[in-house]
């Protein structure tokens, strides 16, 4: 015969047991519940790309914006107070979505500044957004033929970007002898591209090419017109594969200078302590060597630079026995692609 009271007690075990899982399982549900609420994060605005990448100072400049999340974008702000922007309107006087009218006082200096939107998920990375002082231009159709050539005036800045296994065409008029320095900023811009620049005649036929995203110095044989080629190094392409290709016009004995943009290093090393800023003497050519030697009276610093290709700068002083003299060279540390070398020699009369 059963037992009602053990029954009554194994139906109390059970009904404790379950409600002692309920319990467990509700306050595991509000554990995981309180920590998925802890671990939410909503997305910050990415500013992909602004088209074009920068702008003449002292002009007003038509921007269009790219992102992620960009929604209820409430301004566009730049690092330098000289540029400002604003929303571009419509015929009906309402705001086109991420279209701004961007102004450049003429004050603002040449070079690298910021840009960032400020939307309703918070403040975006920044961007790089350049200001020069050559007029600017913008690609808006296709150029993938020497036939559908863009025209760019010399002692421009085009801005434009590269499709995927397309090559860009630009034609530009040069006189017999003129040199011209064709430059592509692109990494330095924030751009996924890898530039490779092509200077070709008339009919497409390649003349010089420059595969190391650095700088066409090219000197005209015959006036007429050139094409110059611009493409990804593996053709890839796309919005993020922006450039701001730069033709100028250069004396044959001046220096190249780049286009402003920033560089990745995988090293640093400060310029030494005590550096001025500028120079107080400046080197004097010619004095490659020998009685053409440049004289200086220590000590002394001086600016020079290595121009042609394999020049040496010769400078001869005076010392006096025991004196100890501290000679250093500041090129590569500088940013400069040099790796400079010292020799310091004494002058002897030959005997008789």
């Amino acid at each position: 015969m059963t037992n009602p009271f053990a029954c009554n007690r194994r139906r109390r075990i059970a009904a404790s047991s379950l409600l002692s899982l309920a319990t467990m399982f509700l306050l595991t549900m509000c554990w995981a519940a309180q920590a998925a609420a802890q671990s939410v994060c909503l997305p910050a605005p990415r500013l992909l790309t602004t088209m074009p990448m920068g702008g003449q100072a002292g002009t007003d400049v038509e921007v269009t914006i790219t992102g992620d999340y960009l929604e209820d974008v409430e301004s566009l702000v730049f690092s330098h107070p000289g540029i400002t922007a604003r929303p571009k309107l419509n015929d009906a006087g309402q705001p086109e979505p991420n279209k701004y009218v961007v102004t450049i006082a003429a004050d603002t200096p040449p070079g690298i500044h910021e840009a960032r939107v400020f939307a309703r998920l918070g403040l975006s990375a920044a961007r790089v957004f350049s200001v020069g002082t050559l007029p600017e231009a913008m690609q808006t159709a296709a150029t993938t033929s020497v036939s559908a050539a863009m025209p760019i005036a010399l002692n421009s800045i085009c801005n434009a970007t590269v499709q995927a296994s397309a090559v860009n065409h630009y034609s530009i008029q040069a006189e017999a002898g003129q040199r011209l320095l064709i430059d592509c900023a692109a990494k330095g811009i924030d751009s996924k591209m890898n530039p490779v620049l092509i200077i070709a005649d008339a009919e497409g036929r390649d003349l010089l090419v420059e595969r190391r995203g650095g700088v066409l110095d090219f000197t005209a044989p015959t006036t007429g017109s050139y094409i110059v080629k611009v493409h990804d190094l593996t053709f890839k392409g796309g919005a993020e594969y922006f450039f701001r290709l730069s033709v100028q016009t250069i004396p044959a004995d001046s220096p190249i200078s780049r286009l402003p943009g920033t560089r990745g290093v995988s090293s640093f090393s400060w310029p030494p302590i005590g550096y001025a800023p500028d120079a107080a003497l400046a080197e004097a050519e010619p004095n490659n060597g020998g009685e053409a030697a440049q004289p200086i009276t220590l000590p002394c610093e001086i600016a020079g630079r290595f121009f042609p290709a394999a020049d040496v700068d010769t400078f001869e002083f005076t010392a006096t026995k025991g004196e100890v003299w501290w000679v250093e060279v500041a090129s590569e540390r500088l940013g400069r692609p040099t790796d400079p070398s010292i020799i310091v020699q004494r002058v002897v009369e030959e005997a008789g």
